[in-house]
């Protein structure tokens, strides 16, 4: 047979597939096909629609409220009279046996808690008093004192915990969260990020979409004016022209996506669609107006328009209401290297009492049980002193974190750490740790929630990371 006779026989295989596949609907193939076209379709559509988890979930939404600059540990969750008794004295040799600080020198004196603690709650947790709010829903939060991380500087050590790696390039866990269930609602993004205080060393990469395609990554929202950059039209541009722009530029995006099979060009479409309806639905998000006076009283907001942490709490409330799968606040005024006493006190007034607010807010309204609550920073500080004696170092050895939401213990307290405030003593919980546990309780076994890159299957934990069982129910 020669050449040319091979390559008209080929050409018959391959139109009498075709022809099966497209026109024999009732044989397996054409079902499958159709099936699969179907599923492309949808995928085309709305790549973000629910999704089930791998096992029921505990919760399906996410809050974090994310204290970058690193809080004390010392000062707000894990008094330690030790320290207290032996302030201004050097800390013991052994102790600091192949220790390195960030900028202190590791044999700076110790320093004692500023301020001074109580039993809180039915479950006598044990807490600061800066901290009265939180220290209220003691009974509904599950206190980790011994979180630990590998990282300790700033931006590496929020990436890090964001992201469940130091490098940047890295899906956030926002974003995995959302890869894994999609989103609930149509009229806002799936991933909401809002900041108060300054931004955060760490920048977009704590809540960028890394690998994954960006329609995954979160939205910011700015706290004034337009809540997303140009949501308005510009004049003499009305809505009827902005929708046949947007029919248009539709109409050869699923052209491309066809031929190409990019998804990008299916992330591009959602994410001209989501402006679109972004237009109504972020204005009517913001407009704190409809609360009632005794909801403002629980954030303590004073001003619906003054942008604050306090308002971020109560918007964060009302995007979860509406769909939002996970919702992100940043607030970076924690690194207290010297003015701690000062410092802790406001960072305590501006955001203790809303986020009591929040846990209390979600639970009246039947929310908190699917919900997930995260409150915590990059790292903890040192029990040595820095800026003179009202100061604390970087410290990655041990912090504190809290939750709050479905299937965790409440009024619980896992792990502890010696009586310096130095070293976990027991329960270690690593990053990969707590990042495990969360996407257990939204439904995900965290070694199977992957994605390939360059023939790895890349996960949050990367290849770490356990659940931590003794804080679930």
């Amino acid at each position: 047979m020669n050449h040319h006779a091979e390559l008209l026989q080929e050409r018959a295989r391959q139109v009498s597939r075709r022809w099966f596949l497209r026109d024999c609907t009732l044989g397996l193939g054409g079902i499958a096909l159709h099936s699969l076209l179907q599923g492309e379709a949808r995928a085309a559509t709305n790549p973000l629609a629910p999704r089930q988890p791998h096992f029921p979930p505990k919760v399906k939404r996410v809050i974090s409220m994310f204290q970058a600059g690193a809080p004390s540990h010392l000062e707000l969750f894990d008094y330690k009279p030790e320290l207290k008794k032996r302030n201004g004295q050097l800390p013991p040799a052994e102790l600091l046996k192949d220790y390195r600080a960030a900028f202190i020198k590791p044999n700076s004196a110790l320093l004692g808690p500023k301020f001074a603690f109580g039993r809180r709650g039915q479950c006598g947790m044990e807490l600061s008093d800066i901290i009265p709010h939180i220290g209220s829903v003691a009974d509904d939060i599950c206190l980790i004192r011994s979180m630990q991380t590998d990282a300790v500087n700033h931006a590496p050590a929020q990436i890090l915990m964001n992201t469940g790696n130091q490098n940047f390039g890295r899906p956030s866990f926002g974003a995995w969260t959302l890869y894994g269930l999609g989103s609930e609602c149509e009229n806002l993004p799936g991933y909401i990020v809002l900041t108060s205080a300054k931004g955060t060393s760490g920048g977009a990469s704590n809540y960028g979409s890394g690998f994954l395609s960006n329609m995954y990554g979160g939205v910011p929202l700015r706290a004034t004016g337009d809540p997303v950059l140009y949501l308005s039209n510009p004049k003499g541009f009305d809505d009827e022209t902005q929708r046949a722009s947007l029919d248009t530029l539709r109409e050869l995006n699923t052209a491309a996506h066809e031929h190409y099979g990019d998804p990008d060009i299916a992330a591009r479409i959602q994410n001209y669609e989501m402006a679109y309806r972004l237009q109504s639905s972020a204005p009517e998000l913001t407009d704190l107006s409809s609360e009632p006076q005794h909801i403002l009283d629980l954030y303590g907001i004073k001003d619906i328009k003054q942008p604050g942490y306090a308002r971020n709490c109560l918007l964060a409330r009302r995007m979860i209401e509406r769909g939002v799968r996970f919702v992100q606040l940043f607030h970076e005024a924690w690194d207290q290297h010297g003015g701690l006493f000062g410092g802790v006190t406001k960072n305590s007034k501006d955001t203790d009492q809303s986020s009591a607010a929040l846990v209390k807010d979600l639970k009246q309204r039947g929310l908190l049980d699917d919900t997930l609550l995260i409150w915590g920073g990059e790292f903890g500080r040192t029990p040595m002193m820095q800026g003179g004696n009202d100061g604390r170092d970087h410290h990655n050895r041990c912090f504190s974190y809290w939750l709050a939401g479905g299937g965790l213990k409440k009024g619980h307290v896992h792990g502890e750490t010696d009586d310096l405030g130095f070293n976990v003593a027991t329960a270690p919980v690593h990053v990969n740790d707590l990042n495990a546990t969360l996407l257990h309780l939204l439904g995900f076994d965290h070694t199977k929630l992957t994605h390939r890159v360059q023939g790895l299957d890349m996960r949050l934990t990367g290849i770490a990371g356990k659940v931590v069982k003794s804080i679930l129910t």
